[in-house]
């Protein structure tokens, strides 16, 4: 007799999170970015969460740099073409590894191509809040090439190097809440 488990369903606090990047400029320093609104559906067997299921989408749309005019070029065909491609997915199949430092390994999906990718996430615990919600809180970090995903526009500079790094750090503040 094979046994199910249910799993339970966690959704994202988006009051207590955050989505980020960082990519050279210059190739001296570093443009930060991020997105205001995105979303995950997580689908844990327990609290360990080595078994869940986890589909996490940021719309294109909702980017920001500080800088309207790089923000509209982000989204244009040079870059996310949002119009045609206007989420970032990523799907995992829970984390692997104990204690606070883990790992997810899963598929990252941007512009319509899907590539492996690997983050490390500090897990900081599950806890209840003041009002009696259980929450779930990570830290996740993770690197990427952008020219994988069809993100080629670039510029050379006088000296003879690139304007924007292929290279972009990710960085994600993440607190879940378990639903009833």
């Amino acid at each position: 007799m094979t046994t199910v488990l249910e799993k339970t369903k966690w959704a994202i606090d988006p009051t207590h999170s955050e989505v980020g990047f960082k990519v050279k400029h210059l190739m001296i320093t570093n443009v930060s970015g991020s997105f205001s609104k995105f979303n995950a559906e997580v689908n844990a067997e327990d609290d360990s969460f080595s078994n869940a299921d986890i589909v996490f989408t940021a719309d294109i749309d909702s980017i920001s740099t500080n800088n309207e005019q790089r923000d509209t070029h982000l989204k244009s065909v040079d870059f996310f073409d949002a119009e045609n491609h206007p989420q970032l997915t990523i799907k995992a199949d829970g984390l692997s590894g104990e204690g606070e430092s883990r790992k997810l390994n899963g598929t990252i999906t941007m512009r319509g191509v899907t590539k492996p990718i690997v983050m490390h996430v500090d897990f900081g615990g599950v806890a209840k809040d003041p009002w009696g919600n259980t929450k779930a809180g990570f830290t996740l970090t993770g690197t990427i090439n952008r020219k994988d995903f069809g993100l080629n526009w670039n510029a050379p500079t006088e000296a003879g190097g690139l304007l924007v790094s292929e290279e972009v750090r990710l960085h994600a503040e993440i607190q879940l809440v378990k639903q009833a």
